[in-house]
């Protein structure tokens, strides 16, 4: 009895798992911007804080928050918490995402859209708006837990509305 050795796998059937790997990482880093943006818009921040490693690099300077700096995961959190608090409501979303994966290390672009809101009686009798387009390029590490980002940059490309939407802090 004769047995014939494994058959090796060539062409497009060796790099089947390899791509499969590719998209499962890629599917996991949308999850976590997307799971980021849910997070705000529902004010979940404990889910929030878990979407991100320790330490953040954060670039908003595109809205006039200053230069690109690092930040502690719960502070970043906690500005958010601070700035969405009470009746304020926001909707984040990305779409056109392309990810570079480079060993535990990735970036993920998008285009983007936000809006924030203020009901009426805040700053004038009616509702108040804040909308604003661009680009995010999100930063991700992979280690133990699995994928974590590490930074973002929201370049705007536009906006339209009361800017005060955004830096109006309402009661808890």
């Amino acid at each position: 009895l004769t047995v014939a050795a494994p058959a090796t796998l060539t062409g497009a059937a060796a790099q089947a798992p390899a791509d499969a790997a590719r998209l499962a990482d890629e599917a996991a880093l949308r999850r976590l911007a997307d799971t980021l943006d849910h997070a705000v818009d529902t004010k979940d921040w404990a889910l929030a804080r878990t979407q991100f490693a320790g330490t953040v690099r954060m670039d908003m300077s595109s809205l006039g928050a200053g230069p690109a700096t690092d930040v502690a995961a719960d502070d970043v959190v906690a500005g958010w918490r601070r700035a969405f608090q009470g009746a304020k409501t926001s909707l984040h979303f990305r779409t056109n995402h392309l990810a570079r994966i480079e060993g535990d290390r990735a970036t993920m672009t998008s285009h983007g859209y936000a809006w924030n809101r203020l009901p009426a009686g805040v700053l004038g009798a009616e509702p108040m708006l804040w909308e604003v387009w661009g680009t995010y390029e999100h930063r991700f590490v992979r280690g133990a837990e699995g994928w974590r980002i590490t930074g973002f940059t929201f370049t705007a490309t536009h906006e339209r509305g009361d800017r005060r939407v955004v830096t109006t802090v309402l009661p808890e």
